[in-house]
C-alpha cells in the first residue's frame, strides 16, 4: 500500500486534541487511530506492540540477524490534529495529474491557489490529495503516520533491505504541546530518532525556536473622569503603554527565517483590569533572554510611574531550540543528509519556526530532529500532500535505516 492511501485511511478518523485538558490524551477520540495502528502493525509483523494508558504506541523491527548491534533508530509521528478548526467528517479528495491550476474545494467557497502556494506549480503531473474545503485534511500529522507505516511494511517484505533494530513510535497531543511528555523512552528504545511531521520534500529540521509564554495583568484605579486628574490609572491603556514597549517590528509577520518575535496573542480589559497574552521567540538563546528581559524591563518602568503592583508579568519557559542537544549527536543529522543524497535528494536546513516533539524528546535524552511529510497549508482547510513526494520520503526513512546498518 502506498502513503497517501493509509494517509486517506487515517484522515477520516477525528482525532482532534483538545486545549486546556487536564488528562492525556487530551480527547479519548485519540484512541481510535492509537488502536487502529496498532492492530495494523501485529498484522505487518512488528514485535512488541503496544499502546499504553495515555495513548502512546510503541513498536520495534527486529535487526536482521547479525546487525543487532548497530544503533537502534526510531521513527515517529503524531496521531492528533488541531483542536481550532475541524478534524471531523474529513472528506479527501484525489487530484490525479495535476494540472497547475487552482483548485477550488468542493462546494465550501474556498480555493486552494498557486497565488497562496506558490509550490504547486512545481506539483504539475503529480497526484494530490486535498480537503472538501470544511475541515483539515489531517496530514499533519497522519501523512507521517502513513509513511512511517509504509516504511515498515517495506522493511518486513521478503526483498526488505539489511538493516539494525528498528523503534516505531506514534504520540498523542502534539498539537498542544504534550506529544513528548509522557513517552516512555524506555520502552521507545531508540538511541537517536527522527520525528516526521510536516515540511517540503528534502527539508531537515534540527533547530527550533527558543520559547515563552507571557501574561501580564494590569492592575487599574477607576474614578469618575470628571475628577480624574493625576489619580485615574486606566489599565486598557497601560496595557496599551506596555505594549508600545515592545520593539514594533519584531512580530510573526514582520519576520521570517531565524528571526525571532512578540506575538500578542489576546488581549480583554476594561478601566479596573486589563490583561494581555504573549508567545515570546528566539532561535539565538541570548536573544531569548534578551526578548525576556525587555518585557521584565517593561512592567518595571510602568510599575515604577503607575504605582507597585500595577502590572504583574508572568513568563513561563516552554521549550528550548534543539540544536543544543543535537549538536552533541551530529551523525543523526549526518546520516539523514547521506541518506537524502543516496536516494537522489538534496537535504536542506530549515529552521522550525515553531515547536516540535524533537525538541521536548531532545532534551530527554534522546537527540531527535524533524523530517519532512510532504504536505503543505497545515491547520486549515487548504491543508494538501502529494502522493509522489510521500512515496519518496518513505524512500529517504528507509535509507535512513540502510545508514545505520552500515
Amino acid at each position: 500500500m502506498r502513503a497517501y492511501e493509509r494517509l486517506i485511511t487515517y484522515a477520516k478518523v477525528h482525532t482532534a486534541s483538545a486545549e486546556d485538558a487536564e488528562q492525556t490524551p487530551s480527547t479519548r477520540r485519540q484512541f481510535d487511530l492509537a488502536n487502529l495502528l496498532a492492530e495494523e502493525l501485529q498484522d505487518l509483523g512488528t514485535a512488541d506492540v503496544f499502546v499504553d494508558e495515555h495513548c502512546y504506541v510503541y513498536a520495534r523491527i527486529p535487526a536482521t540477524a547479525g546487525l543487532e548491534g548497530k544503533t537502534p533508530v526510531g521513527f515517529l509521528a503524531h496521531v492528533d490534529t488541531i483542536p481550532d478548526f475541524s478534524g471531523e467528517n474529513v472528506r479527501p479528495r484525489i487530484i490525479e495529474d495535476y494540472d497547475g491550476s487552482d483548485i477550488p474545494l468542493g462546494d465550501s467557497g474556498r480555493v486552494l491557489r498557486v497565488a497562496d502556494f506558490p509550490h504547486l506549480k512545481d506539483m504539475v503531473g503529480k497526484t494530490l490529495v486535498v480537503t472538501d474545503g470544511t475541515t483539515v485534511l489531517g496530514a499533519d500529522d497522519k501523512a507521517g503516520v502513513a509513511e512511517i507505516m509504509t516504511m515498515a511494511e517495506r522493511l518486513l517484505a521478503s526483498d526488505a533491505p539489511a538493516h539494525g533494530p528498528v523503534c516505531i513510535g506514534f504520540c498523542p497531543d502534539e498539537e498542544i504541546g504534550h506529544g513528548a511528555e509522557l513517552m516512555d523512552l524506555q520502552r521507545f528504545g531508540a538511541e537517536l530518532a527522527y520525528t516526521l511531521d510536516g515540511g517540503g520534500l528534502g527539508e531537515i529540521e534540527y533547530e527550533n525556536f527558543n520559547a515563552a509564554g507571557a501574561e501580564a495583568v494590569f492592575h487599574g484605579f477607576n474614578v469618575h473622569p470628571g475628577s480624574a486628574k493625576d489619580t485615574m490609572v486606566n489599565a486598557s491603556l497601560v496595557a496599551m503603554e506596555f505594549n508600545s514597549m515592545l520593539p514594533a517590528g519584531d512580530t510573526p509577520r514582520d519576520t521570517e527565517g531565524y528571526e525571532g518575535f512578540f506575538h500578542l496573542t489576546d488581549m480583554q480589559g476594561d478601566v479596573e483590569t486589563a490583561r494581555t497574552r504573549y508567545i515570546i521567540r528566539d532561535h539565538d538563546a541570548g536573544k531569548f533572554e534578551a526578548r525576556k528581559a525587555t518585557m521584565e524591563h517593561a512592567a518595571k518602568l510602568l510599575n515604577a510611574k503607575y504605582g507597585a503592583g500595577t502590572v504583574e508579568l508572568t513568563i513561563r519557559e516552554q521549550y528550548r531550540n534543539m540544536i543544543e542537544k543535537i549538536k552533541e549527536r551530529f551523525e543523526v543529522v549526518e546520516k539523514a543528509v547521506k541518506a537524502a543524497e543516496a536516494c537522489g535528494l538534496t537535504a536542506k536546513a530549515v529552521p522550525i519556526r515553531g515547536g516540535t516533539d524533537g525538541a521536548a524528546l531532545s532534551f530527554r535524552g534522546l537527540p531527535c530532529p524533524n523530517l519532512p511529510t510532504a504536505s503543505y497549508g497545515h491547520h486549515g482547510p487548504y491543508e494538501h500532500a502529494v502522493a509522489e513526494d510521500m512515496d519518496r520520503m518513505v524512500d529517504w526513512a528507509l535509507a535512513i535505516v540502510e545508514e545505520f546498518a552500515r
